[in-house]
C-alpha cells in the first residue's frame, strides 16, 4: 500500500458533557496538528498516490471551516461531544467528499482510503481511518 501524508493545524474551542471529561466540561481551547494520509494499492499513471499540492489545499480548505470556531456554536454539532476522535472522522469524511467531487483530480479517484490523525500534543493523538 502506498501513501502520502500532508499536515496542517486547526484551533478550536469547545466543551464536553459527562463526568469522564473532568475539567474539560468547561469551555476550553485546543490546537490540533492534523495529518491526512491518502492511500492506494497502486500508483496512478503519473506514479503518485495523489497530487500533494491539491491534497494540501483541500486539507486547508476543510480545516478553514472549523478554524477559530467555538464548536459548541456550530449547529451541525449541537448536542455532540466534539472529541478528538469525532473531529478526526468529520475531517476524514469531508476530505472523502472532496475526493468524490473531483477536487483532488481524476487520479485521486483511485484512492483506497484516508486516515486523519489529530495530535493533541507530542504524546497523545487520535485518528480515524476510512475506505473510499
Amino acid at each position: 500500500m502506498f501513501s502520502i501524508t500532508v499536515r496542517d493545524h486547526v484551533m478550536v474551542a469547545h466543551s464536553f458533557r459527562g463526568e469522564v471529561f473532568g475539567p474539560a466540561q468547561k469551555l476550553h481551547g485546543a490546537t490540533f496538528v492534523v495529518d491526512a494520509t491518502f492511500r492506494r494499492s497502486e500508483l496512478d499513471a503519473d506514479n503518485i498516490v495523489v497530487d500533494i499540492g491539491k491534497a494540501t489545499e483541500e486539507l486547508k480548505a476543510v480545516l478553514a471551516d472549523l478554524n477559530y470556531r467555538n464548536l459548541d456554536d456550530v449547529p451541525e454539532f449541537a448536542g455532540i461531544n466534539t472529541s478528538t476522535e469525532f473531529l478526526a472522522k468529520v475531517i476524514a469524511d469531508r476530505l472523502a467528499d472532496r475526493v468524490h467531487a473531483g477536487a483532488l483530480g481524476e487520479g485521486a479517484r483511485g484512492l483506497g482510503g484516508i486516515t486523519v490523525a489529530l495530535h493533541e500534543s507530542h504524546v497523545a493523538w487520535a485518528s480515524y481511518e476510512r475506505a473510499l
